[in-house]
């Protein structure tokens, strides 16, 4: 199976991420079940969600569903099994020179793959991506070199990366397309109507080497279900509440400017944010979070499955594409990770300075890093 249009994400009813409140069992696998029999026939999955009891989630939702009607996108990168959590910053990622030397990338991602499979209950993905990298996972032969021998021994149909959670890796993820474009098929980025940058500075490269690509974040913490509003009250651990003050009454405006294109062509706001991000020409899959909100006026997880799922087949103008982009510019709104000229010193596991090779990798592609990658934000 190739990777279809709209896919679901492990992520999504609550569990594995701070969005909205977590379904409890009966109703994390009736979603699963729900976006199946609608329709999706991509699923992905992540090792490091919660240390694997994501695989077996998604393992029991997909349970009777014949292996060859879908397809499974898996994601490993951070050790789990030997490296410790450090809070926020999370798991190590397993190029950590504390954890191994490059001698032992193929030994730590063939049993990483291997585990995950078991879990998924599955022999193969469909897909396997690099998850989150640092700057070692995104420019050395070593990686690759190990991921290539994941494919080649029948763990995997295609390989590809996955940066963040944060947003930003744009260069790196420039570099790793001209170095292993012969490897790889498909790269996750975020996306949508209020958030093009800084992923659309990458769309020119990922069409040039011919790697597809897999947007995230399509429903932008939520606001294009169209059910938060600034009255809106999230839990105590949403990671929605550590946004800047005022980002929902923005986004409200923003959203009343483009509701007119969305009744135009009878779509939800949802479905209008996925139409855009299928405008641009490298992106092949959409993957929202399905996001269940506190309070009685909140849509429920299968309303918004079934926007999903009933995701028309009509392409938007050039104009509105345009126009939606005006709308929703974010241009140096926010810190990126990954190389930027905002980092001075010793490189940190998702942030460093530009090398020598990310400025040439800058310079080809049109891309001023002083202008294009740093923030305004006070």
């Amino acid at each position: 199976m190739d990777i279809s249009r709209t896919a679901y994400g492990i992520w999504s009813g609550g569990r594995f991420s701070s969005f909205g409140k977590p379904l409890d069992d009966e109703r994390f696998f009736s979603a699963i079940r729900r976006a199946y029999h609608r329709g999706i026939r991509t699923f992905i999955t992540g090792d490091v969600y919660g240390k694997g009891a994501g695989d077996e989630l998604l393992a029991r939702g997909l349970e009777g569903f014949p292996r060859d009607t879908y397809a499974l996108v898996g994601m490993i990168g951070y050790d789990f099994y030997r490296g410790q959590n450090n809070g926020s910053a999370g798991y190590p990622r397993f190029t950590d020179p504390a954890l191994r030397t490059h001698r032992d990338y193929a030994d730590y991602l063939q049993m990483a793959t291997e585990k995950s499979l078991a879990r998924c209950r599955v022999t193969r993905f469909d897909c396997l991506l690099l998850h989150n990298p640092d700057f070692t996972g995104y420019s050395q032969d070593s990686v690759w070199n190990a991921m290539a021998k994941l494919k080649e021994s029948g763990l995997t149909e295609r390989l590809g990366l996955a940066p963040g959670p944060a947003n930003g890796f744009t260069l790196d993820l420039i570099l790793c397309f001209e170095r292993f474009h012969s490897l790889l098929d498909w790269a996750m980025i975020i996306l949508n109507p209020f958030e093009p940058w800084p992923g659309c500075l990458c769309l020119n490269a990922a069409e040039k080497h011919g790697v597809d690509l897999i947007t995230r974040a399509v429903d932008h913490g939520g606001i294009f279900h169209d059910d938060v509003h600034p009255v809106r009250t999230f839990s105590p651990l949403d990671q929605r509440k550590f946004r800047p003050a005022g980002w929902i009454e923005a986004a409200d405006e923003k959203l009343e400017e483009i509701r007119p294109i969305a009744e135009r062509h009878g779509l939800t706001l949802l479905q209008l944010a996925c139409l855009w991000n299928l405008a641009h020409q490298p992106v092949k899959c959409v993957v929202p979070t399905m996001i269940e909100e506190t309070g009685e006026d909140a849509k429920s997880i299968e309303q918004k499955i079934n926007e999903l799922t009933d995701l028309p087949e009509i392409e938007l103008s050039a104009s509105e594409v345009e126009e939606i982009a005006r709308v929703g510019d974010n241009k140096n709104s926010i810190a990126l990770k990954g190389a930027t000229p905002e980092h001075d010193g010793d490189p940190l596991p998702d942030r460093w300075s530009l090398t020598r090779d990310l400025q040439s990798v800058a310079a080809r592609w049109e891309i001023e890093p002083q202008r294009d990658l740093t923030s305004t934000a006070p």
